[in-house]
């Protein structure tokens, strides 16, 4: 058998058995995975947010060598990542809104041939409901090499406009794109949304939700973040540790190691509470009405496929 590869270190394998693994009929190759040793193949890496990766970027770039079907439209790549708590919503509607809600996930990612993961298992003990997230994150990076972008999409979060594509072109520079206001941080918990996250795969990535994580349930300091948090921000009215609040600390606190890689996305709403929207959708409706009735293009059936055709056309009305 092949040895493994030592700690923090990976081996290029026996070249002489490497598999051709470029060729594919349709896109990219899922039925080849070659002998060369990868992170997979050491023993010293696990997926908890406990242990630290080193080295993500480059044990990335190994594996897609080795997989080079995967860097055909890699910069495009998104996996939309979701989930809910592995037992039954207490509320008796609840778990029928959940399917709602992962059903505009699904359909907004078909459309626009996005990866999706829903998850309904706890994978830290301690770091359940929204401080799931950070490691559940994490966990799809590793297991996700061959995608650029992982977008964190909150249970309870929907897609309103189906047509819209998120404009990567904007965040080359970047590695996590948040909705919110940077200058409003100092002051309130509520100066950016976490619910939805895109994050670059990246060691930067890899280390933002390690430092995340320090502040979860599992933290001997959990209790005190709390207060932390409700002392720094001037509308926060209880000591709940939450990982929003946790969030935008870190880019306080550590502006000089994060700050430059953050894009804080304010087009449109990127993300926003609910109350403030849902008023304002008869009215969106109507507009897109009025705008359909005047431009026979838009008022052509046309297959699910081309939808993003149908939303370039759009653009200049919305």
């Amino acid at each position: 058998p092949s040895p493994s590869p030592s700690p923090g270190t990976m081996a290029d394998g026996d070249a002489t058995n490497s598999l051709n693994c470029s060729k594919a009929e349709h896109g990219v190759n899922l039925r080849c995975d070659p002998p060369n040793l990868t992170f997979y193949d050491d023993p010293t890496i696990n997926f908890s947010i406990e242990s630290h990766m080193e080295n993500w970027d480059y044990k990335r770039k190994q594996w897609l060598k080795y997989h080079p079907s995967f860097t055909v439209g890699l910069e495009e790549r998104i996996l939309v990542v979701t989930g809910s708590q592995p037992s039954p919503c207490p509320h008796p509607t609840g778990d029928h809104f959940m399917l709602r809600f992962l059903k505009n996930k699904v359909d907004y990612c078909r459309i626009h041939d996005y990866y999706i993961f829903y998850n309904n298992a706890f994978l830290h003990p301690k770091m359940v409901g929204y401080w799931a997230k950070p490691q559940l994150i994490k966990a799809a990076m590793l297991a996700h090499p061959e995608t650029e972008w992982i977008l964190w999409v909150d249970s309870d979060a929907a897609f309103t406009d189906m047509d819209s594509k998120i404009p990567l072109e904007k965040f080359k520079d970047y590695n996590m794109v948040i909705g919110g206001r940077a200058e409003l941080m100092k002051k309130s918990w509520l100066s950016v949304n976490s619910g939805v996250v895109l994050l670059r795969n990246s060691q930067w990535a890899m280390d933002f939700v390690e430092e995340w994580a320090k502040m979860g349930p599992q933290s001997p300091k959990f209790e005190d973040w709390g207060r932390i948090f409700m002392a720094t921000f001037e509308d926060k009215e209880d000591s709940n540790t939450d990982d929003q609040s946790a969030q935008i600390y870190i880019l306080l606190n550590q502006n000089e190691k994060w700050m430059d890689k953050v894009y804080f996305f304010n087009d449109y709403v990127f993300n926003g509470y609910w109350l403030m929207i849902v008023g304002r959708l008869d009215n969106i409706t109507r507009q897109y009405t009025e705008v359909e009735t005047s431009v026979k293009a838009l008022r052509r059936r046309h297959a699910e496929m081309v939808s993003e055709y149908y939303a370039d056309l759009w653009a200049p009305y919305v």
